[in-house]
């Protein structure tokens, strides 16, 4: 309907076939472990490839395809942290580019400021979110079994969480006919929490 078609299972079906669960997963790791990774579609991919996953076609089952996504997100979160771990504070020094915006590091530490520790676990359904905070956890040298325990707990609730969504509402029709209404209402509202941290920052400035 849309054009856009990795919204839609069957066409990642007959495109990729079991590969596109692999692929999902290169985008989750390069999304939460590279800082130009943050305009990737994490939450409706994952939910899309729930979709995939319910079809009788389907070249795994759920319990696999989640354990290789939530590994994927915590590969990409390890990667993220060491690399802020590693390279400090310049990390987030860097001047804007297509890549990089000074505006999403504020809003990270205004993201850290609110939540604290549990940032680390509610970040992975934040877009944007998910891709800086495991990088600013190094940055301020958080402690790595800390971060570690609450990693664990996030990628596990995102990865496994947002992918069996999109494979139980999969079995319903509504969602199989209308899947990329769907899919694109999901993202609307998993942007829901950005906006709200846009506009309460200009509301504070003003």
């Amino acid at each position: 309907m849309f054009g856009i078609s990795w919204l839609d299972p069957h066409t990642l079906i007959a495109t990729f076939g079991g590969w596109a669960v692999f692929i999902a997963c290169a985008i989750v790791y390069v999304e939460t472990g590279l800082l130009a990774g943050f305009f990737l579609p994490g939450d409706s991919l994952l939910f899309v490839i729930g979709v995939f996953l319910s079809s009788p076609s389907s070249p795994m089952p759920l319990w696999l395809g989640c354990l290789l996504i939530s590994a994927s997100a915590w590969l990409g979160d390890q990667t993220g942290y060491w690399i802020g771990r590693r390279l400090g504070p310049a990390v987030f020094n860097r001047p804007d580019s297509r890549f990089f915006s000074s505006k999403n590091v504020d809003a990270t530490s205004r993201f850290f400021d609110r939540y604290g520790a549990k940032a680390i676990i509610l970040a992975h359904f934040v877009p944007i979110m998910r891709t800086f905070v495991p990088v600013a956890a190094g940055v301020g040298k958080m402690d790595y079994r800390r971060f570690l325990k609450l990693n664990i707990i996030g990628v596990i609730g995102w990865g496994s969480g947002v992918t069996m969504l999109g494979y139980f509402l999969g079995g319903i029709p509504f969602v199989q006919e209308h899947v990329e209404w769907v899919t694109l209402a999901f993202i609307v509202i998993s942007f829901i929490p950005i906006l709200m941290e846009i506009v309460k920052a200009r509301r504070s400035k003003n």
